[in-house]
């Protein structure tokens, strides 16, 4: 049996094919690696870990935090006014005060303080996984201190929360009460900054 011999012009234009697809392939793996890092760095380690164990393979979980960037872009966000950031840091210091005599209210009143925050910035306040998800886009830093946080004040509502665990709730939720109530729209504090 023998095999057919290729000219030259024919070997070249088979090695011009294979570079090219070798190229091709090589860029793909450049794109889906840096669009892996630009993730990573925008929502922090955590939640591109988060996102991924929960999304069941890389691509769609990267697809699914591209669309909360998307989403977020969209909203109306904003800086608080010198009278709403007066306001919301004296109801802080109050549910701080009234955390003494009554930790396990003073978390939930925290949490809700945090809702009216994140509204009056301009971000939709629907249940918390959504808002997880809105607040990773521009504040991925403290997002996992307020998964903590409301982790703490539902066990607390089924009365198995210990006081050391709600002050710890009340310093992550003083965090991102910090960075919210001072972030002015528009500037995110992305963990990539």
């Amino acid at each position: 049996m023998s095999m057919p011999t290729l000219s030259t012009t024919e070997l070249i234009a088979i090695g011009a094919v294979a570079l090219v697809v070798i190229i091709a392939i090589a860029a793909l793996v450049l794109r889906r690696k840096s669009r892996s890092e630009k993730l990573r760095r925008q929502f922090g380690e955590a939640e591109y870990a988060r996102a991924i164990a929960l999304g069941g393979n890389r691509r769609e979980a990267e697809t699914g935090l591209e669309g909360r960037a998307q989403r977020v872009e969209e909203f109306q966000l904003r800086a608080l006014g010198a009278g709403d950031r007066a306001r919301f840091e004296e109801s802080w210091r109050g549910i701080q005060g009234r955390f003494v005599d009554g930790p396990a209210g003073a978390v939930s009143e925290a949490d809700q303080l945090l809702g009216d925050v994140m509204s009056a910035r301009g971000y939709p306040v629907s249940d918390f996984e959504q808002r997880a998800a809105d607040i990773s886009v521009d504040h991925p830093i403290v997002l996992q201190n307020y998964r903590t946080a409301h982790a703490i004040a539902v066990r607390q509502t089924q009365g198995r929360a210990t006081t050391e665990e709600l002050r710890q709730a009340m310093v992550h939720y003083r965090t991102l009460f910090e960075e919210l109530v001072s972030a002015p729209a528009g500037m995110s504090t992305k963990a990539s900054a």
